[in-house]
């Protein structure tokens, strides 16, 4: 059994914008013993029969609580929304040994949440290791045939190329601080966040001991030739340019030293259906935090492309 902490309850009590209680899913093959919480809202009694399911993949160092602003817009369309909280992050449990977070690690974690869910005409919505991640799910055929639609913010397929200056900037500065300051990080690129949002971010981690996760991301970035997760990142890579032909949306935060324009502009080159995307000059990485345009963008675009 995996060694993990589990974030006291209290810790997440009065979150601003964040009224849904979490699902507790821990039977998930290969993850006994560990529990998954997922925000799964919408697409009951009187929704369609086959409603959009807008999965939402947070990323480095945050959780489900970074998509609060696009949630609503999603659920007012008549979707469902399916968050999931990583494990090593949110209200998700988190194993205490670095060398746990490994890319397949949470790759497999995904695939069997779907698979659990039986979600069906997803909209895979991605940033950070969100999209590194869930931009190789479609790799699996199970997967694939569950795929409709994507939106893709400040993200990338890591396939072993040299890193930028920022990303190896932001790489060192992580390994100098292993109890990284989350809320006071996120509020450098994200000026407009309360003093009660940047607490929430930091409310998962007591201390450092739950920080494994945070710690470990930044050094499983695919960025050497033979690293975990290459395979996937490349066989993803042709999927997307090759044989996805579904509507995508772009929003791309362009205040990010990391993930930004030049990043996502090489992104889109694997996207033939991507439209011009959406930049948002003032904004950085954590794009969702000006989610609420973003997702009615989304929701415009994908309502204006015809069957083909």
């Amino acid at each position: 059994m995996t060694d993990a902490l589990r974030t006291p309850d209290d810790r997440f009590a009065n979150l601003p914008d964040f009224p849904w209680a979490p699902r507790y899913i821990d039977d998930l093959p290969g993850y006994e013993g560990l529990r998954c919480a997922v925000i799964d809202e919408g697409g009951g009694p009187g929704a369609p029969a086959d409603p959009p399911t807008f999965l939402c993949l947070h990323g480095e160092p945050t959780w489900s609580y970074l998509y609060r602003r696009m949630i609503p817009v999603f659920l007012a369309s008549g979707a469902r929304v399916v968050a999931p909280d990583l494990f090593g992050f949110g209200r998700s449990d988190k194993p205490v040994d670095d060398a746990v977070y490994g890319f397949h690690f949470h790759r497999r974690m995904l695939l069997a949440l779907v698979a659990r869910l039986n979600l069906r005409n997803i909209t895979l919505v991605v940033q950070d290791w969100g999209g590194i991640i869930g931009l190789t799910l479609p790799v699996d055929a199970g997967f694939r045939g569950r795929l409709a639609r994507l939106i893709a913010m400040n993200t990338t397929l890591a396939t072993g190329t040299p890193p930028s200056e920022g990303f190896l900037a932001w790489r060192a500065y992580a390994k100098a601080n292993p109890d990284l300051a989350v809320g006071a990080l996120i509020g450098r690129g994200t000026p407009h966040l309360t003093e009660a949002e940047r607490a929430a971010y930091d409310a998962p981690f007591p201390d450092i001991r739950y920080k494994a996760g945070v710690r470990a991301f930044p050094e499983r970035v695919m960025t050497d030739p033979g690293m975990e997760g290459i395979e996937e990142s490349l066989a993803a890579k042709a999927f997307w340019a090759r044989d996805f032909r579904g509507p995508v949306f772009m929003a791309v935060g362009g205040a990010d030293m990391v993930l930004g324009p030049p990043v996502m502009e090489d992104l889109r080159r694997s996207l033939p259906t991507c439209p011009e995307p959406m930049l948002i000059p003032e904004a950085g990485h954590f794009v969702q935090e000006w989610g609420g345009p973003v997702a009615e963008a989304a929701l415009r675009s994908f309502a204006d492309v015809r069957p083909a």
